[in-house]
């Protein structure tokens, strides 16, 4: 994907990723192109991209799973995500209790410059990217964009009031965009297969796979990549086996902690951003 990437201008990458309809992973749903496309053209500005890899919220391990068993994945995507948007330094803001990960990055990120794939002229491309991980610790406000990014300056993470946005004044006030690590990790393949191919998983307004992590009282507890669309029943009962001990299930939450409970009457809406707020809840971080 990277390699295919560095052939394209930047502003084709962005139009692909507007085209596979890629929506944030994080929980807002917005779309990812869009949000590239707003960060101003100007080389003599200094531009920033920052993995949201805090992931705090209570019930969701997806962006984990990615990064303890898949970090080149993730970098990759970073690599391409910069060049797209003219970044020439990318932060992972990582949840300070992820020691394992973090180490499992760093050993990453090492690997990456000394492939060449980091640092000066990338690939012969004359692109330029260094890539550092900044650990969080444990504060729950983090996995909020501008509250992370208060945390990186090394200020107390609290939210800024928006506008401006980081899209204009983001890390030490320089343009920046923010996106999760499961966003992240979609870029290479849609550089990759097309953005077609990515359009056509999932429904047409939220296309592609999405990693739902299912724990609690069920038999198979675990990360699940599914297109997106399939309905809370497939999930619980074909994909993690059902109830333990065949139990009635009572409540579930599609998002994490803080989203609205559901009952065993949604089972049949569907895991896609609109059919669960139609449903009266949000579909989250996973």
């Amino acid at each position: 994907g990277l390699e295919a990437a560095l052939k394209l201008k930047p502003d084709s990458i962005i139009q692909m990723v507007k085209d596979s309809g890629l929506r944030g992973r994080g929980g807002a749903g917005f779309s990812s192109g869009l949000k590239w496309s707003f960060i101003p053209k100007d080389p003599t500005i200094p531009k920033f991209l920052c993995c949201n890899a805090d992931e705090g919220e209570p019930g969701t391990f997806k962006d984990r799973g990615i990064i303890d068993h898949d970090p080149h994945l993730l970098i990759e995507g970073m690599i391409i995500t910069s060049y797209a948007i003219g970044a020439t330094n990318a932060y992972i803001y990582i949840r300070g209790e992820f020691v394992f990960g973090t180490k499992r990055l760093q050993a990453a990120i090492d690997e990456a410059y000394a492939k060449g794939y980091l640092g000066k002229n990338i690939s012969g491309s004359g692109f330029n990217l260094d890539m550092y991980i900044h650990r969080g610790f444990g504060a729950y406000i983090c996995g909020e964009e501008t509250a992370l990014l208060e945390s990186i300056e090394g200020y107390r993470a609290q939210p800024r009031k928006k506008p401006p946005f980081p899209a204009l004044a983001g890390l030490y006030s320089k343009p920046t965009v923010i996106n999760n690590v499961e966003t992240l990790s979609c870029i290479p393949a849609i550089i990759e297969k097309g953005p077609e191919w990515f359009a056509k998983i999932g429904t047409p307004k939220s296309p592609g796979p999405k990693i739902y992590c299912v724990s609690g009282h069920v038999k198979r507890p675990g990360n699940y990549e599914v297109p997106m669309g399939v309905t809370f029943r497939e999930l619980i009962y074909e994909q993690a086996g059902g109830m333990r001990s065949d139990k009635l299930l009572k409540a579930f939450i599609p998002g994490g902690a803080s989203a609205p409970f559901l009952t065993p009457n949604h089972l049949d809406v569907k895991l896609d951003f609109e059919s669960v707020a139609a449903a009266g809840s949000m579909l989250g971080s996973g």
